[in-house]
């Protein structure tokens, strides 16, 4: 049997897009899934740890991206970075966030 795909999703605070995507994909066959925020309040705050830990990291918006880099461009070396550009525009579990996310991530999930 296959190793779990280990995925991380990345947003500023870590209570809503992260965190519904860490949810939603966490547990679903062959995937691991954990989430992280980027701002200093961040729930779980994003550490090199999580990016050693991730096969592929999910990123919200650019601006995390950017984030990420000018913190950890080390770690980031040759990891595999994808922006699903969803906006902060959304609450936990909220339908359209979960609507926006699974179709976000159909292409990066196909076996």
């Amino acid at each position: 049997m296959a190793q779990p795909k280990k995925l991380l999703f990345v947003c500023s605070r870590n209570r809503w897009r992260s965190l519904t995507a860490e949810k939603l994909f966490n547990g679903v066959e062959g995937i691991q899934a954990r989430s992280a925020g980027t701002e200093p309040g961040a729930r779980v705050k994003v550490t090199a740890g999580h990016l050693g830990w991730a096969e592929v990291i999910f990123v919200m918006e650019r601006k995390h991206l950017r984030r990420l880099r000018a913190k950890f461009a080390a770690e980031l070396a040759n990891k595999p970075v994808v922006c699903l550009q969803i906006p902060d525009a959304y609450e936990f579990m909220q339908p359209e966030l979960v609507t926006l996310l699974q179709a976000a991530m159909t292409p990066h999930l196909a076996v």
